[in-house]
């Protein structure tokens, strides 16, 4: 096989495993997706899950849940990039609505953010609100910071809706909970239970 190959299968094996979103199932099949063009047998691949002690994520867990008491859906691993995040936060607000719940804005960070909390130590926080109200959103963006601080985050943020909230440092320590939903699905829930 070639190098290159080998290489970026195992540097995605790695963040998918490092992610703590994924049993091994969903990984192989995310690598077979992936790689679908190279004709691959991935069950020759040996890889576990991680075992990190989920002692930043479980803090970062919590103020996702909590904000919902703040009317703010929070989404853990909410698209690739930005792009697909806002997409898929706006896709959960308009299934929201139709269950008659009105959520005035939403923050979320990536699997890019979620690379570069892995490799990077940084944790990007997106957030906005639903009616593309500046002031709104700002306000959105002061309730996520003070729960960030609230917690003993150190966070880089200029005050304005221009820039994500980022949290640095920040180790990813997050391991896998078949337990526990997240995504869209666990925002849902969350926000419902409030």
């Amino acid at each position: 096989m070639n190098p290159d190959l080998v290489e970026e299968i195992e540097f995605m094996l790695d963040t998918l495993t490092k992610s703590g979103f994924f049993n091994k199932e969903e990984i192989l099949e995310i690598l077979e997706d992936e790689f679908i063009e190279e004709d691959i047998d991935f069950s020759q691949f040996n890889f576990s899950l991680n075992d990190f002690d989920n002692a930043n994520f479980a803090k970062l867990e919590k103020i996702f849940n909590d904000l919902a008491d703040e009317n703010i859906v929070a989404i853990h691993n909410c698209g690739y990039d930005i792009e697909e995040g806002v997409q898929d936060a706006f896709e959960l607000f308009v299934h929201l609505q139709n269950n008659d719940f009105t959520p005035a804005g939403f923050c979320f960070y990536t699997f890019e953010d979620i690379e570069e909390a892995i490799y990077g130590s940084k944790l990007k926080i997106t957030f906005g609100d639903f009616e593309n109200n500046e002031d709104k959103a700002l306000e959105i963006g002061k309730i996520i910071n003070r729960h960030l601080k609230e917690v003993g985050f150190k966070i880089n943020w200029d005050g304005t809706i221009n820039n994500q909230i980022e949290i640095v440092p920040f180790v990813w320590d997050k391991s896998y909970n078949e337990e526990k939903e997240y995504e869209i699905e666990g925002a849902y829930n969350s926000f419902v239970r409030c």
